[in-house]
């Protein structure tokens, strides 16, 4: 028999005619048409749409101190502790970043979870990343932690491949050990591993079901966590599953009933769709995004943080409290303090993402910067449009960087017909003219320009 029941999402009469059940196969399901790894994978469409659902809370969670460290140097206690305030300052009052998540393995992370603990902060909210085995729940809990995440594959490269196991066997060992995390008292959050790759109603939406099931009868929250590993997941309407990021969100809530809050997406950047996936995943009914400061992350990375900071701005029309100022400040922390090397292009946090070369580009900066800046960097993030001398400069680039200089120590501006300007701009030209290749540095210039003004 059909069953006919009131949505509580649409309030209309909904027809479910099919509640999925495991798929127990013998062999396999790699989708070798979709995946065949001796040639780049395909896009398939089938055209089926599914309604845009997104949800009146959405926020960013982090995972800066697992995912992000794994494609690093680990960070010291000292440097965790420090990035840890910062998401705090920058999630703002409202807690926009919701949650960070923690290794325990090593007494280092330990201890640097426990002074972010001390620090009293709401959020980020500090979460776990264990194995699945009591002695780790303990562990945790002991902690003080109330949520931990649960590597659960499942996909069959995973299953099969990697661990050995059926499906069924699979499932019965991931609601075996969700079980334990519930009878330790934690929140479980459930990382769907792979899930561009995994048979959605063959596996998916069947265990799914059983969380969901746990869930209702234990009367406690089970988190999943929709997790793009290799950054197969697609944005485009109409594209088929398993890369299909809007029909994942849509079939986990449509056919499995996962509440958006319950619902969080991690992607991958290995196909420059780490972003624009994470914004679909919003859009589609997952109130969570999970990210890594600066994207860093396992390969090419993870989506970053900063952007889904500007991604949300874009979308709800304001910041909700959040200090864009701040990112600035991590990223120059990190590169101080850690070492790491920013990419110069890279969008809000690179030293050149809004330098102009140009001299066309720098002559209409001076007349009005919103010609060629994204925004008001310098109110923004604490970032003034640049300009960098190079031999295509010419002497409206000179004059922008001169002028800003002189702004910096509260002198007024000079015409681009200045003498000094035009003494700078000969200088440059007899460096290129003599064989130089390389950008001309601020030390320089601001050295060229005092010994002209002390004449």
């Amino acid at each position: 028999m059909q069953d006919i029941r009131l949505s509580k999402k649409t309030y209309k009469l909904e027809q479910d005619p099919y509640i999925y059940q495991l798929q127990d196969i013998e062999e396999p399901e790699l989708f070798r048409e979709m995946f065949p790894y001796t040639e780049t994978p395909k896009i398939a469409f089938n055209y089926r749409r599914v309604p845009e659902n997104m949800p009146k809370d959405i926020f960013i969670t982090d995972t800066t101190f697992r995912d992000g460290q794994q494609s690093r140097a680990p960070y010291t206690t000292e440097q965790m502790v420090k990035i840890y305030k910062l998401l705090h300052k920058l999630g703002g009052p409202k807690g926009m970043i919701r949650q960070t998540e923690f290794f325990v393995y090593s007494e280092k992370d330990r201890k640097a979870l426990e002074k972010c603990l001390s620090l009293g902060y709401k959020f980020p909210e500090i979460t776990t990343w264990i194995r699945a085995s009591k002695k780790d729940f303990e562990l945790v809990k002991s902690i003080g932690i109330k949520e931990t995440g649960i590597l659960v594959s499942c996909s069959d490269y995973h299953i099969f491949h990697k661990m050995g196991l059926t499906r069924k066997q699979a499932l019965d060992k991931y609601l075996g050990i969700v079980s334990d995390c519930i009878e330790a008292g934690l929140r479980p959050r459930c990382h769907f591993e792979d899930i561009t790759r995994a048979d959605f109603y063959g596996f998916v939406v069947p265990f799914a079901n059983k969380l969901m099931e746990l869930s209702r009868e234990s009367g406690v929250p089970v988190k999943i966590r929709a997790c793009d590993t290799m950054g197969y997941g697609v944005p485009y309407p109409g594209a088929a599953l398993p890369r299909s990021v809007s029909g994942i969100i849509y079939g986990l809530q449509h056919h499995s009933d996962v509440p958006s809050e319950m619902l969080e997406w991690h992607g991958h950047n290995d196909f420059y769709k780490g972003v624009v996936n994470a914004t679909t995943a919003w859009m589609y009914g997952a109130s969570a995004v999970n990210c890594s400061l600066l994207g860093i992350g396992e390969r090419t990375g993870n989506v970053p943080l900063e952007a889904m900071v500007f991604e949300y701005a874009s979308l709800r029309g304001t910041l909700n409290g959040m200090n864009t100022k701040v990112i600035t400040e991590i990223a120059e922390y990190l590169q101080k303090e850690t070492g790491y090397k920013i990419p110069p292009m890279t969008p809000f946090v690179g030293s050149h993402f809004n330098l102009t070369r140009a001299g066309i580009h720098a002559d209409g900066m001076m007349k009005n910067p919103e010609i060629y800046n994204i925004f008001d960097t310098d109110a923004i993030l604490n970032r003034p449009p640049k300009v960098s001398i190079t031999n295509t400069s010419g002497v409206a680039g000179i004059a922008f960087w001169v002028n800003e200089y002189r702004e910096k120590n509260g002198l007024d501006a000079l015409s681009k017909t200045n003498p000094i300007i035009k003494k700078i701009y000969e200088w440059v030209c007899s460096e290129y003219d003599g064989g130089r290749v390389t950008m001309i540095s601020d030390a320089e210039l601001e050295a060229k320009y005092n010994e002209l003004t002390d004449v």
